[in-house]
């Protein structure tokens, strides 16, 4: 197989991997990302525990541009008075760090890093709700490099936005994960029921919670909007995947393709990477990428408004799809059959296991033996960051991912 995603320039589309920690990091890396977002010490749209500090932003553009790819910082909070003074500073020590690109979505906030950092590239966020080619143009006179495209664009929409715009201005899309409700992201529910707001990276994600309906003449009378076994959502949306439509995507214009995640597993990050970059590479088909992301935690998928059918898609009722557990990642190649490894979830003698390579379908063996560190057999392991032995076939990699479904 050999259908590779090009754009009509014939250069592939990038893809874009989520990091919320090092070992994101260096597992995006390892799936074939070419380019990491993430986000710093300041205005970063995450809670803090999704946030690099100073010291790990440098290592981390360490280790991404030691492997020849690149670095997108995330400031992308819609800023207040007292946080605009310190934009320029901010900026500054991004550019010193190694940053390729700030993700910004205020203007305010483009503007004053743009004034104060100018060799720092800016991309348009997508809470900037980028609905059109006018609007783009807008940010690229203030010195934008890229429109992360609003999430209610279809295909022929973005088509126009970039048959007027400068061709240099370049198109990111989201292609795979989580979506909000709410315009673009720029939400108000969670700062009112829960006072944390969305906007300034604390969502409480209140479109996940079940409802009810009241009636005004029956106060204190509560009546589910839809009766099902898991509950009811009704603002909760599915999940992007996009993987039957990425060619369509980069004849739109779509340079990047953008995965979204920064609060998830490694284990979701390796596998989501490692199906859309074989996808794009031409070394699997759709159906064997939605496979793969088939194992990953997600609820239902569709293809949001690409397609221009967003109301033919309910809200999703059903929940998480979890069929798969992230067991343990491998501390060494594997050799004479046996494997070391660290563990994460409980697997037992018995059990098949599946081992995520870079570049390659997922293999399957039988777990036959498990060793402690004293050489000693056990019938199962249920402590997570434990050092063990299993037997595994040869061309198990340090680092891949073992997984098993439950």
């Amino acid at each position: 197989m050999n259908n590779e995603i090009l754009m009509q320039n014939s250069r592939k589309p990038e893809i874009l991997a989520p990091a919320g920690d090092l070992e994101a990091v260096r597992t995006a890396l390892r799936f074939g990302a070419d380019a990491v977002y993430l986000g710093g010490p300041f205005m970063q749209l995450r809670s803090s525990s999704a946030g690099f500090d100073e010291a790990r932003l440098a290592q981390a553009s360490e280790l991404i541009h030691s492997a020849g790819r690149r670095m997108y910082v995330t400031v992308n909070s819609f800023a207040n008075n007292s946080e605009i003074p310190m934009l320029g500073e901010y900026a500054r020590f991004l550019l010193d760090t190694g940053a390729d690109a700030a993700i910004v979505s205020d203007i305010g906030a483009a503007a004053e890093i743009k004034e104060k950092a100018p060799d720092l590239d800016v991309h348009i966020s997508t809470q900037a709700n980028c609905m059109n080619y006018r609007a783009a143009k807008v940010y690229y006179d203030l010195g934008a490099s890229r429109i992360v495209l609003a999430r209610e664009l279809s295909l022929k929409q973005i088509a126009e936005i970039r048959e007027n715009t400068p061709k240099d201005l370049e198109l990111e899309g989201f292609v795979h994960g989580a979506m909000c409700m709410a315009y673009s992201g720029r939400c108000m529910l969670s700062a009112y029921l829960a006072g944390r707001s969305g906007n300034r990276g604390e969502c409480a994600q209140t479109c996940r919670w079940n409802y009810y309906l009241m009636e005004e003449k029956r106060p204190g009378e509560f009546f589910k909007i839809e009766e099902d076994e898991n509950g009811m959502a009704i603002l909760s949306s599915r999940e992007m995947c996009c993987v039957d439509i990425l060619q369509q995507m980069a004849d739109a214009g779509i340079c990047s393709f953008k995965i979204e995640g920064r609060m998830r597993t490694p284990f979701y990050i390796g596998t989501v990477v490692n199906a859309y970059r074989m996808l794009v590479d031409g070394k699997i088909s759709p159906q064997q990428a939605r496979s793969e992301l088939e194992t990953t935690s997600h609820r239902p998928f569709c293809t949001g408004f690409y397609e221009g059918k967003p109301a033919e898609t309910a809200p999703d009722t059903s929940g998480y799809v979890r069929d798969y557990l992230f067991v343990a990642t491998a501390l060494s190649d594997s050799a004479d059959g046996r494997l070391k490894i660290e563990t994460r979830n409980p697997f037992a003698v018995g059990d098949m296991l599946e081992a995520l390579s870079p570049g390659r379908i997922p293999r399957a063996f039988a777990v036959e033996s498990i060793e402690d560190a004293d050489g000693q057999s056990m019938q199962r392991s249920a402590v997570p960051m434990r050092i063990l032995a299993i037997n595994a076939p040869d061309g198990i990699l340090k680092d891949d991912i073992l997984r098993r479904h439950v």
